[in-house]
């Protein structure tokens, strides 16, 4: 009777998993397979390695390094940045200011893409507000020397939803710091630098690696804020993957299914540190 209950419970808890299972296999594991598929075959449908080979090519190596580039550097400044901000609204004694703080940066980080480009341009573009307030009450011109539509700006417009998503990670991580651990240190005559240095610190560096890796492959994906911004004066692995399957000029989609299956490597290599960094910070939280 019971083994026959226990088969009923096994067998319900599959049922109500089949939805997730079957999303799962019709937009991300069936979309995979098309595009491993596409990425080995070439124009006339022949089995071939050469998008694989064109992708080695100075324009699209060019791209990823800029990718890379763009999503290391703003990583390592939202993971240091939102360090210090989060353990700020950590410790901030009002409940009511520091869930205020938290919901902001949980609709700040949501707030990417398109809408975002735009107000940066109206904000900080050649006659945005903020341009236009340095040149007339300041007489600073801002332009040539900085431009949003630039390298320089797109870190900018990507450091503003990459923040607040740091600050969203790190902040549980603090909980595994326990107040008992600070007490005793100062105890022993740890001063507050040693302290994090010796103990703060280690307890949060798989937090801090986690949330770097994701904050590197969020920005590594990014598409619409890069290309309202810049659109074709910047080589990203995301815009040269839209030009070549929907561009005319650039338009070879196995090139574009070629350079989105390396993507998903990298993406999925970020993800896999991202999971074991993590296991490893629940540990402190365990304890």
């Amino acid at each position: 009777m019971r083994r026959s209950i226990s088969q009923k419970n096994r067998r319900a808890a599959w049922l109500g998993l089949l939805p997730f299972l079957l999303f799962c296999l019709a937009f991300e594991i069936v979309p995979i397979l098309l595009l491993i598929r596409d990425s080995v075959f070439s124009k006339a449908g022949t089995l071939t390695m050469s998008n694989y080979k064109q992708v080695l090519a100075p324009l699209y190596l060019k791209s990823f390094w800029n990718s890379i580039r763009l999503s290391g550097i703003t990583a390592l400044i939202g993971t240091v940045a939102g360090l210090f901000i989060g353990y700020s609204i950590y410790r901030w004694p009002s409940q009511r200011i520091r869930n205020l703080l938290i919901t902001l940066s949980d609709v700040t980080t949501n707030f990417a893409g398109a809408p975002l480009a735009f107000a940066f341009i109206i904000i900080l573009g050649s006659n945005g507000l903020v341009t236009q307030f340095f040149l007339k009450s300041l007489g600073l011109k801002i332009y040539p020397a900085f431009s949003i539509y630039s390298f320089s700006g797109l870190i900018l417009a990507y450091v503003y939803f990459q923040l607040p998503l740091m600050v969203l990670l790190i902040i549980p991580a603090f909980g595994g710091i326990k107040k008992e651990w600070r007490e005793s240190a100062t105890n022993l005559g740890a001063d507050t630098s040693a302290f994090w240095w010796h103990i703060g610190l280690p307890i949060l560096a798989p937090s801090l690696i986690a949330g770097f890796v994701l904050l590197f492959a969020n920005a590594f994906g990014a598409y619409a804020t890069a290309y309202t911004l810049t659109g074709s004066r910047l080589s990203l692995v995301t815009l040269q993957i839209g030009f070549t399957i929907t561009g005319e000029v650039l338009h070879d989609p196995g090139i574009g299914q070629a350079m989105a299956i390396l993507s998903l490597i990298i993406m999925g290599t970020s993800i896999g540190i991202y999971r074991l960094a993590i296991i490893r910070a629940e540990r402190w939280n365990r304890h």
